[in-house]
């Protein structure tokens, strides 16, 4: 987020509104100018102690799939109304385990000029199979960079935050 009055408001918007009984702590809400993004920690399916990996997997991902069910009317309504106040889209997702699932996510188009070997890097993981699209392939690209390289990432938006924080305390222009 970048503006931290409104990333405060989102969050206790969204602290208000959804019920507590939905999830074991306060959910996670990100937003960026197109999207708020809600996750929530469920509780764990209770299994025996020697419950193997596949078993525990397929029962984070039954508990996820009933919160999704269950909450489903109660969620588009949170998400209008959250729409009309913020004017972006809501996407939810839940936690459980180490199961992490993201429900009905927006996917914003993005306008780039690339140079042509650019595009040949694109246009290889085309012809791999690795993407159907430049469009893909350049996703994938962002992607395989946010994971491989999320400390640097996470260094740059903790320097961009010091420096909104240098800017809210420096002189008015006006």
């Amino acid at each position: 987020m970048t503006h931290n009055a409104d990333a405060d408001e989102i969050k206790g918007w969204f602290a208000g509104r959804i019920p507590d009984s939905w999830f074991t702590e306060a959910p996670e809400v990100t937003a960026d100018g197109d999207e708020i993004l809600v996750v929530g920690r469920l509780s764990p399916a209770s299994l025996p102690d020697d419950a193997t990996a596949a078993v525990r997997t397929v029962a984070e991902r039954s508990r996820i799939d009933g919160f999704r069910e269950e909450t489903r009317q109660a969620r588009v309504r949170i998400a209008q109304d959250a729409q009309h106040r913020f004017r972006r889209r809501v996407s939810w997702g839940a936690v459980c385990g180490d199961t992490r699932v993201l429900f009905t996510t927006v996917g914003t188009p993005v306008m780039t000029r690339l140079r042509m070997p650019e595009r040949a890097v694109l246009d290889t993981l085309i012809d791999a199979g690795v993407a159907r699209s430049r469009s893909e392939a350049l996703a994938w690209c962002v992607r395989l960079v946010g994971k491989n390289q999320g400390e640097w990432i996470s260094s740059l938006r903790e320097a961009l935050t010091h420096v909104e924080k240098v800017r809210a305390e420096g002189p008015d222009s006006a």
